[in-house]
């Protein structure tokens, strides 16, 4: 309740209860789960939107003006805070984080959506009421004023260094990265301003659902009959839903016949699927399975070779999710909960192998944009040993003439060709396939023989791939 209830009414003017506006409100729970618990928004939003139309508050346009709220201001939280900073009086450090929340929604609100001026005010100072009181709406409504008076492009020229005088920290302000994400994403994409720049715009767009329907028990021709439904730009088994939608509501997707799958996902489990190995084709392990995806399409397309999966994951209720992924799989197929870095199966018992090994995720920022301002560049550290053992593990359980995919929806270098490197080094009897060919009809895959993906030239996660065959 808040505090102005018990506050004397002025004479000739009486109070006025705040009125709650359900898509705000929701929007800043949204922002403060994400704040306060390190939650991830593409999991804490769709419970509050499912709560929300059960409850009768929201409709199909409300969902989308509250999932745009929630997510426009995660992605530009840095230009935000930036903009914001230059319109208070005190470092943001010592702003409450839920005034800053309602500061984000109503900067978002004014800088990044056709949302009128008064109304994006009025409706935040509102918020504010609701949430934080009649003192602390003051300063929102002080606040947002000043953010008012320019629309983005201005203050963009106040706020951001000249791209001539620091290249990476104008970057980094103007498309809202981390300056060492900037760095990172830079020299792994590697050119100049324009491929750079692409990168992190595409970053900062809301991606297309992508669903996947699994070989044997769901197709593409049953997903396309759903609204806005086109097929995928390179997997066979994609569909995109060009106008987002809810694909938990689809009937394959609930009966587990489809899922939902970046395309850059698929396309590394097709590639570990058809690359060619010698000799027997019978016994595939994906050895850090979940949430279940990519093992998922490897079981249906093993199925349809008479070969078995193994999937194993470390965390028990990540295994669960794997087999709750595979249920119904048409062939046989596996799910264990175990350390990959301590495998409980023999060495070279596997014709394939995937390793999809954990990573900062910076590959999948268009998906998660608040990972961006929660990793730190001493993360890589954390990832680098088990990123090796994994890989290690790898190539120790594949048999002689059989293949490790080794993937990472990371394109920062020190997760992707450092890791590759280091260990073919320290199993000489290997080689890289050239992973190019098993994408067909992908274009700018680069050099090889690895290939990386991006947001930008691809339409997928930056995931990167490389296969490596074991020959002694």
């Amino acid at each position: 309740m808040s505090d102005t209830s018990r506050r004397p009414r002025k004479p000739g003017k009486p109070y006025r209860r705040p009125q709650k506006d359900p898509v705000r409100f929701l929007a800043f729970e949204a922002l403060r789960a994400v704040d306060e618990r390190d939650a991830y928004a593409n999991l804490v939003l769709p419970p509050l939107l499912r709560k929300a139309r059960e409850k009768g508050d929201f409709d199909g346009r409300d969902a989308a003006l509250a999932t745009e709220l929630v997510y426009g201001t995660l992605r530009r939280q840095g230009t935000y805070d930036a903009v914001i900073a230059a319109c208070v009086d005190r470092p943001l450090r010592e702003v409450d984080p839920p005034v800053l929340d309602v500061l984000s929604l109503g900067a978002h609100q004014l800088l990044g959506t056709r949302i009128p001026t008064h109304a994006a005010v009025s409706a935040s100072v509102e918020l504010a009421r609701v949430v934080l009181g009649d003192g602390r709406a003051k300063f929102v409504n002080a606040v947002l004023r000043k953010v008012a008076q320019h629309d983005l492009d201005a203050w963009l020229e106040q706020i951001a260094p000249p791209y001539d005088e620091d290249p990476e920290d104008h970057l980094a302000v103007v498309h809202s990265h981390p300056r060492w994400v900037v760095s990172a994403l830079w020299d792994s994409l590697g050119g100049g301003r324009a491929g750079i720049e692409n990168l992190l715009e595409a970053d900062n767009e809301r991606p297309e659902v992508t669903l996947v329907a699994r070989p044997g028990r769901g197709t593409t021709d049953e997903l396309l009959r759903e609204e806005a439904a086109v097929p995928g730009r390179w997997s066979p088994y994609a569909v995109r839903l060009t106008e987002g939608g809810e694909p938990g509501a689809i009937e394959a997707v609930k009966d587990g016949r489809a899922g939902v799958q970046d395309e850059g996902s698929q396309l590394v489990a097709l590639a570990l699927a058809n690359a060619p190995v010698e000799g027997t084709d019978e016994k595939w392990l994906d050895g850090c399975a979940g949430p279940g995806g990519k093992a998922a399409l490897l079981a249906a397309l093993a199925a349809e070779r008479g070969a078995m999966l193994l999937a194993s994951e470390k965390q028990p209720h990540r295994a669960g999710l794997v087999a709750k992924a595979l249920a119904g799989n048409p062939g046989p197929y596996q799910v264990i909960a175990g350390d990959g870095t301590r495998p409980p199966w023999r060495p070279g018992s596997f014709d394939r192998v995937l390793m999809d090994v954990p990573c900062t995720g910076l590959g999948a920022l268009r998906r998660r944009p608040e990972a961006r301002w929660r990793r730190r560049p001493e993360d890589l550290d954390g990832f680098a040993p088990l990123q090796r053992g994994l890989l290690r593990t790898a190539l120790e359980s594949v048999r002689v003439g059989g293949v490790v995919g080794y993937a990472t929806c990371s394109p920062h270098l020190a997760e992707t060709r450092a890791v590759v490197a280091d260990l073919l080094k320290q199993f000489p009897e290997t080689e890289l396939i050239d992973a190019r060919p098993l994408l067909p009809g992908v274009p700018a895959l680069g050099d090889g023989p690895d290939v990386q993906l991006w947001p930008h030239l691809h339409g997928t996660d930056a995931m990167y791939l490389a296969l490596i065959r074991r020959t002694g």
